[in-house]
């Protein structure tokens, strides 16, 4: 570029009709293009350079990350529609398939809407002196923040865009209280289980997503290891499942009339697309697309392996065959497993996660639920809240380096597994309560449960006024 300038300055000079006065003004105009291009090049690098002296710039979301969570996100929105409704919607009588299909659906859409309103800010906001416990209301309605406003992953200096946040964090509420439905089906009104839905996510969900995940929350202090949610999804909604089984009673028939799945090819392609949403569930929780996402990609493959062959073999030792729906419970119970170890144990670490999961949570969906003689319709605490406290407290062990775990600072094993015992053991506690005293509000007031001639009838006609299949 400076030949090229240097180049017209002779040519313009050699055709002026005075040779001196054409020689000052090329040269005056050489001296001006050469300080022009200059000042463009040491202007060129970058906004680093035009910062102030001293004063480090902001860091800027990479493409690549914030495609990544915005892909992990879909692949939630998969895992809960149709993902959990279509595991659900197989596993019970025909007459209740589209009511389930509906409740999931509606309570998607009815967490989305508070998460925006209010639940984004509880949950990841500063409470001040509560803190510890939940957060404030600082971004109501998403107030203050724009395309450009920035969240921070786990590496200094990596930032992703904070609505690409927001909209994540969005679905694991989501599932959260959709997973619920599983204890509760074919027995449950509709409308309360909206009201339900909407004073369990206020008061269970977002204190105990604060205090796991957010700067300042007790368990976040404390050390607790959560990578994905087996506290704050699992063992939470488990225990809410299994609290609303307890509280509802039992189904009519339960115990003496067969009950059995009306299509368990619509529980398996559910399935399917759980383990297939669960990678961005998992590896999404990394918020970079980066090694730690790598580690719980190929995590959620083998654990999950791992469980539904666990599983398998078991029940084919006791039973004499294995089934499809062992299989695909297997699936899902090694899937809950490895959520709070995905980007911190190494694989042979959750392969083992994957294989006790599957088989103590056959254990608990038969021989525990036979013991007590609960009504947990989908079996939602023997899997969700046995694999979620299997997966927490295995955390703790299988972190260690030694065992091929990433570690963690100051990492004692003793210690980290008496930290996740008392995550454990606050969840349960924190999320019994609340959603025990929720259940019989809603019981003493509105009614939780459908009369015994539109249970009969089946929730599809008596409740929504449509049919799953017209035969």
């Amino acid at each position: 570029m400076k030949k090229l300038f240097a180049s017209l300055g002779l040519m313009l000079a050699l055709l002026s009709p005075g040779m001196t006065l054409a020689q000052d003004a090329a040269a005056q105009l050489a001296e001006t293009v050469t300080a022009q291009i200059t000042a463009v090049e040491i202007a060129a690098p970058g906004v680093a350079d035009a910062a102030p002296a001293g004063e480090a710039a902001a860091p800027v979301p990479e493409k690549g990350d914030t495609v990544w969570m915005m892909v992990s996100t879909v692949l939630v929105i998969l895992m809960i529609i149709p993902g959990v409704a279509l595991f659900y919607g197989g596993l019970v009588r025909a007459k209740n398939m589209l009511s389930v299909l509906t409740q999931v659906m509606a309570i998607f859409c009815l967490i989305s809407i508070l998460w925006v309103a209010y639940g984004y800010s509880l949950a990841f906001g500063d409470g001040g002196g509560m803190n510890w416990a939940i957060g404030d209301l600082a971004k109501l309605f998403l107030a203050g923040i724009t395309p450009g406003s920035t969240t921070a992953t786990f590496s200094d200096g990596v930032v992703i865009p904070e609505f690409t946040f927001v909209a994540f964090q969005l679905t694991f509420a989501a599932i959260t209280v959709a997973l619920i439905v599983g204890g509760l089906a074919e027995r449950v009104k509709f409308s309360a289980l909206l009201v339900f839905a909407v004073l369990w996510f206020t008061f269970s969900y977002l204190p105990i997503a604060h205090m796991v995940w957010a700067a300042g929350g007790y368990l976040f202090e404390a050390g607790d290891l959560d990578f994905a949610g087996g506290t704050v999804v699992h063992i939470n909604a488990g225990i809410a499942a299994l609290v609303g089984a307890i509280v509802l009673g039992k189904r009519i028939g339960y115990g003496h009339d067969a009950l059995p799945p009306h299509s368990l090819p619509m529980t398996m392609i559910g399935a399917s697309l759980l383990w297939v949403g669960w990678f961005g569930f998992n590896a999404g929780s990394n918020l970079e697309a980066a090694g730690g996402a790598t580690l719980a990609f190929i995590n959620t493959i083998l654990a999950t392996a791992a469980a539904g062959l666990s599983w398998m073999f078991a029940e084919w030792a006791l039973r004499g065959r294995p089934s499809m729906l062992g299989v695909a419970s297997g699936v899902v119970a090694g899937l809950v497993a490895i959520t709070p170890a995905a980007g911190l144990v190494g694989p042979m670490g959750g392969i083992v996660l994957g294989a006790v999961a599957g088989v103590v949570c056959l254990w608990g969906v038969t021989g525990l639920k036979k013991m007590v003689g609960y009504d947990d319709s989908l079996d939602v605490f023997g899997i969700h809240g046995i694999g979620g406290i299997i997966g927490a407290i295995g955390t703790g062990i299988f972190v260690s380096p030694a065992l091929g775990g990433v570690g963690v600072d100051g990492y004692a094993m003793a210690g980290q597994v008496v930290t996740q015992v008392k995550g454990v053991l606050i969840t349960v506690a924190w999320s019994g309560v609340v959603s025990f005293v929720t259940f019989k509000l809603i019981d003493m007031t509105m009614g939780l449960r459908v009369s015994e001639e539109q249970e009969r009838e089946g929730l599809d006609t008596a409740s929504h006024g449509e049919r799953a299949y017209s035969m």
